[in-house]
């Protein structure tokens, strides 16, 4: 939320040769980009749902009491995320974002939530949310006042992480509004950090330092993998294609300063999934899937799963693609090349295989032929010297056996993807 002061490839033949260069490219990318937060938590990328894109700051409950920001909301989503299947996939934690508080702390300068939204208090909703095998995560700000004006927790982070933990909350959402210097940014992110540890609870820390921090100079994201869970580097994702857009040419243009240093405890976070909601179209919805897996981004959903279609709950639900995005060996994908309004991005995964995403960029005409080289995929050792490939999205389908010499041909549709699974055939 920025409503701020600071703002914002000649193939190998023989299989000895294969294995050897197999094994060089896999001890390439697992090489530690760098020492990570050390709270055992976040080893993949973090799943749930977050109610912010969706729901916004809306707090009138008399007038809209299905969508303002109340502890019902909350134990309505936590009820349809433990009984449609949606814990079974893998989204784990219910978060609150911005609007949950009372406008002043309490006597003992502790946060205190909205009593009339919040009756029952968060120590309850947290119970209620563990009681159907989820977690509970929550918003705060680094600064003197969270991004709607509600209290910052600046001069206050050892007393509000020793609150979250006592309340029973498993993740943190933290922004970055109203900080006067970026110092003073950098030292309460670090702050809260150490704070949250201190607790001995295991509370997921989701920063959004780099974002704004990148307005003033680079960010170091070694530093900041030491002390966050995930990071944001961007703006608010909107519930619209220029948004989602916006955010795959960032990450593909800043792709060698981010891409190495997130893995297993530390992870970029490119926002919300706002599949299900009104302003993607079918093609955009698959995208934005699986680019995020691509990513090794946070699955967060943000949209009302009261009111989802079939066939956006089965994208969101796909274990094939939600696979790819908690694949354990931790590695970001990245933009390949980008050609005639096509990208190819790629992410390598374990057990020597690979994904693959072809993005046809073009909004203009219908579906797109598009025939890319074998060889020129994962490394130039994905298929080498042969793999199985079968495509996830848009449709499941096994399409075959292929030697690394051969070409693939498929058709795109506009701002739609085609994502592939490539499983290695070294025999």
């Amino acid at each position: 939320m920025i409503t701020v002061t600071m703002r914002l490839a000649r193939r190998v033949q023989a299989l000895g040769c294969v294995l050897a260069l197999r094994f060089l490219v896999l001890v390439l990318w697992d090489v530690p980009a760098a020492w990570a937060l050390d709270n055992g938590l976040a080893t993949t990328p973090t799943m749930g749902w977050l109610h912010w894109e969706r729901f916004m700051c809306n707090t009138d409950c008399e007038e809209e009491p299905d969508s303002c920001i109340s502890e019902n909301l909350f134990m309505q989503m936590a009820d349809l995320m433990d009984s449609e299947g949606w814990k079974e996939a893998g989204y784990e934690y219910l978060c609150i974002d911005d609007c949950w508080m009372a406008p002043q702390r309490d006597s003992k300068g502790r946060l205190q939530a909205d009593p009339t939204r919040f009756p029952s208090g968060i120590h309850y909703l947290a119970n209620y949310v563990h009681s159907k095998g989820l977690k509970l995560g929550i918003y705060a700000d680094v600064g003197k006042k969270t991004c709607a004006g509600y209290p910052g927790s600046f001069g206050y982070y050892d007393i509000d992480a020793e609150v979250f933990a006592d309340w029973g909350v498993d993740l943190l959402k933290f922004d970055g509004c109203y900080c006067d210097s970026v110092e003073q940014l950098a030292n309460g992110y670090k702050h809260m950090s150490l704070a949250l540890n201190k607790t001995g609870r295991s509370i997921v820390y989701s920063c959004e330092w780099p974002l704004y921090m990148w307005p003033f100079h680079k960010p170091n994201y070694t530093e900041i993998r030491q002390y966050c869970n995930h990071w944001r580097n961007t703006g608010d994702v909107y519930d619209s294609w220029q948004s989602i857009k916006s955010i795959l040419n960032w990450v593909s243009f800043n792709q060698k300063a981010i891409v190495t240093v997130a893995g297993p405890g530390g992870w970029n976070d490119p926002d919300m999934l706002v599949i299900g909601n009104f302003g993607l179209s079918w093609d955009q919805q698959i995208t934005q899937m699986a680019l995020w897996a691509i990513m090794a981004a946070p699955l967060l959903m943000s949209n009302d799963l009261r009111h989802i279609s079939t066939q956006a709950k089965a994208l969101l639900q796909n274990k094939d693609v939600i696979a790819i995005n908690q694949d354990p060996l931790g590695k970001q994908g990245y933009l390949l090349r980008k050609e005639d309004n096509i990208e190819v991005w790629e992410r390598p995964l374990s057990n020597l295989a690979w994904a693959v995403a072809m993005v046809n960029m073009q909004e203009i005409g219908g579906p797109r032929s598009f025939t890319i080289n074998i060889a020129s995929l994962g490394q130039g050792v994905a298929c080498n010297p042969a793999c199985h490939i079968t495509e996830l999205l848009p449709v499941k389908t096994k399409l075959g056996f292929y030697e690394w010499t051969s070409c693939l041909k498929t058709r795109i549709n506009p701002s739609g993807t085609v994502l592939l699974r490539l499983e290695s055939q070294t025999t």
